[in-house]
């Protein structure tokens, strides 16, 4: 029987990672070194200990309902069946939107069988992640894609932007994706990478989340598995 293939589709968090500019990047420190260790266990035997400080929106990482509504699900709430081994749906739109026209629209997202699936959405933005022009000019989801991708019966939408909303300025703090995804149910995964490397149809994807009660955003080991 062939054996599946892993895709990675998380970037690797480290100290001093910025995700979204404005945020506070992680820091890692010690709490026990293995020299410290020695003390301890027996001759030979040494452990690090190692303490990590971050924002839950560092990385790849997962929006649950709590994230946006006090009274959604937090992450502890979210059933495993709906973030591992979804039928993934892969659209390719690395040419699909120009700077001057950002916004994934409906019509990029037609005629496809979303239902139960996880959607996501591949613009190539990836490329700049970990240096300044990520922050700025990034695709987005428009809120009538995102209300299309509910009607038609999505599990999880990912992209792998800076944001499933736009964040310029001129929105004024709007966040329709958001708001319209997660009012629904629909989990939302931000920051992803590697994309391009999945086909349109074939994957499943697995992005879940540590349970970890009133909290709504995660870093997640986000991967697709292809069939052999």
């Amino acid at each position: 029987m062939p054996e599946s293939r892993i895709v990675d589709l998380s970037h690797p968090i480290r100290a001093g990672l910025v995700t979204y500019p404005g945020l506070p990047a992680p820091t890692i420190t010690p709490h026990l070194t293995r020299a410290d260790s020695r003390a301890t266990y027996a001759p030979g035997t040494e452990f690090a200990m190692d303490i990590i400080t971050m924002i839950g929106n560092t990385g790849t990482y997962l929006d649950s309902p709590f994230h946006r509504y006090a009274d959604g699900a937090d992450l502890a709430g979210l059933d495993l069946a709906s973030l591992v081994g979804l039928r993934a749906e892969v659209f390719h739109l690395d040419d699909a939107w120009t700077p001057e026209h950002r916004g994934i629209r409906p019509d990029m997202l037609a005629d496809r069988d979303v239902r139960g699936a996880a959607v996501l959405l591949h613009t190539g933005w990836d490329r700049l992640f970990g240096t300044p022009e990520y922050g700025a000019g990034a695709p987005f989801l428009t809120g009538d894609a995102a209300q299309l991708l509910i009607d038609a019966g999505a599990a999880l939408v990912g992209i792998d932007s800076l944001n499933i909303d736009d964040t310029h300025p001129s929105t004024g703090g709007a966040r329709p994706a958001h708001t319209l995804l997660l009012g629904a149910g629909v989990h939302v995964v931000e920051h992803l990478t590697r994309l391009g490397d999945l086909p349109e149809q074939g994957a499943r994807f697995t992005a879940a989340p540590p349970a970890v009660e009133g909290f709504g955003t995660f870093p997640v080991r986000a991967f697709a598995e292809l069939p052999g």
